[in-house]
């Protein structure tokens, strides 16, 4: 089975030959959720960056469903979404035309669009604010916004950083069912969140970054095998002792 995203060996950063990221290995199979870890300037973002076309590896090389995004970069791009941490919408535009706009860009029908806009509306309890214009609107439901565009599309791979911040309740169960459902269906899940609990109760893998390089990876019991630590530690505990000992 090929992966969906594949890294190998990567480095990368802001200004050549100083990187913030070294030598980085990691893949995602289909229907693979994994969650990357890391403390504040561990690396995360720069490594999403890379994975998102913005930024060049130095070294190594990036592939998303077979492709580097200097091999087809319309279909590398076209082959993942992403949702930000912080949501960043077009003031001038209404939620629907957000949507719309989306579908366009990955080649949705309009019967497409229509059935999965509303569809997605319902789970996040947004159907009422689809002509709404973003100012109109919470952090949290401009959040549900940028959730929406994300998987009103079906990519092979999703990246996800941060998406609980400023959800509700509501919001957070609509994600977390919305991600097991695509999952089942054989999406790939990169996802950055500092909220362990969660990403322990619904990934497969985990992958520690700290100091700009992988420091674990590994399902749950590769980590405990990795920090030497107790059959029922959790992935709280489990960061804390790699990163720890790691800082040491």
């Amino acid at each position: 089975m090929e992966p969906i995203l594949e890294i190998n060996g990567m480095s990368g950063g802001y200004v050549w030959n100083r990187p913030v990221v070294r030598e980085l290995s990691l893949s995602i199979d289909p229907g693979q959720m994994v969650g990357l870890i890391g403390l504040n300037g561990a690396g995360k973002s720069t490594t999403i960056k890379h994975i998102l076309g913005l930024l060049t590896p130095q070294q190594g090389e990036v592939r998303v469903a077979g492709r580097t995004v200097s091999d087809e970069p319309s279909s590398y791009r076209g082959s993942f979404a992403y949702v930000p941490e912080a949501p960043e919408l077009y003031e001038e535009l209404t939620i629907r035309e957000h949507l719309r706009m989306t579908a366009m860009a990955y080649g949705l029908s309009q019967e497409q669009f229509e059935s999965r806009a509303a569809t997605l509306a319902g789970q996040f309890d947004m159907t009422d604010k689809l002509d709404a214009f973003p100012q109109t609107l919470s952090k949290g439901m401009r959040q549900k916004v940028m959730i929406m565009n994300a998987f009103l599309v079906e990519p092979p791979l999703y990246v996800i950083d941060e998406p609980f911040l400023g959800l509700d309740p509501l919001g957070i169960r609509s994600l977390l069912d919305l991600m097991v459902e695509r999952k089942r269906n054989g999406a790939a899940f990169l996802i950055s969140s500092h909220i362990l609990s969660t990403l322990e109760s619904y990934c497969d893998r985990y992958v520690v970054l700290h100091g700009g390089r992988i420091a674990a990876k590994g399902t749950l019991a590769d980590l405990r095998r990795t920090a030497g630590a107790a059959p029922d530690a959790s992935l709280d505990d489990l960061f804390y002792s790699i990163v720890k000992g790691r800082s040491t």
